[in-house]
């Protein structure tokens, strides 16, 4: 009983708060229902997603770490395009302060991943760390928003105490793949290894684009050789 009261209450405050300030959808600005999150469900139906999830080894984000990294699966919700809708609202998850956007993205790909057995017999995530400098200036690590949203659906703990970022060169975003390789290569150091011993992790990053970011963490947690490693990201780029 209590429980249907306090959601009541909820849906109560929900509502009038949606009353007194109105949400709007990232990506084309119109005003969103109650129940929806982000984005409109006309731009959610639009959204150009990969279907990666569907294929988790042989897909096109999934090539990107062949022979470079051994992976179990890769997946990302859609295709990342520069100047596009969807760019914004990346945009606004990295530099507005919209640490909100990550968790909801999150919570979106978990479900709809899940639903076809993405997540199975993975044992914790990892979402891809910044340096100290970087992540006290964002005020906060934007792949920790969106692991927070997966592992809210899948109850898949979060480890932030494995791996930790000690170098940062600029951002990626204007670097060819030779650059962004050598931008993040010795990047990541291991503080605790025990934790994940033959275990299986999940790497979360917001979009990859050559995936030199997520190979150089992957071969930090993968230095004794018994770690198995999967990615999810939000946004893949396409070639």
């Amino acid at each position: 009983m209590m429980t249907w009261r306090y959601r009541r209450m909820i849906s109560f405050f929900s509502r009038l708060l949606d009353i007194l300030a109105p949400r709007s959808c990232d990506v084309c600005g119109r005003r969103l229902a109650i129940s929806e999150q982000v984005m409109c469900a006309s731009c959610n139906r639009h959204l150009p997603r990969t279907h990666f999830e569907l294929n988790p080894y042989e897909n096109e984000m999934a090539k990107l770490f062949w022979g470079r990294i051994p992976i179990e699966r890769a997946a990302a919700l859609f295709y990342y395009y520069a100047q596009s809708e969807m760019s914004h609202v990346i945009y606004a998850l990295k530099y507005d302060y919209r640490p909100e956007i990550g968790e909801a993205l999150g919570r979106m790909t978990a479900v709809e991943f899940g639903a076809v057995g993405y997540f199975e017999n993975i044992d914790f995530i990892v979402p891809i760390p910044l340096t100290r400098s970087r992540r006290r200036k964002r005020g906060y690590n934007q792949s920790e928003e969106i692991a927070r949203g997966v592992s809210e659906v899948t109850g898949i703990p979060i480890l932030k105490n494995v791996v930790r970022r000690i170098q940062f060169y600029g951002s990626q975003t204007h670097k060819n793949r030779l650059e962004r390789v050598e931008n993040v290569e010795n990047a990541f150091e291991l503080i605790n290894s025990t934790l994940i011993v033959g275990k299986h992790v999940l790497l979360i990053d917001d979009i990859v684009t050559t995936g030199a970011t997520v190979c150089s963490c992957a071969e930090t947690l993968q230095r004794d050789g018994t770690v198995k490693i999967s990615v999810l990201a939000l946004g893949c780029t396409r070639k």
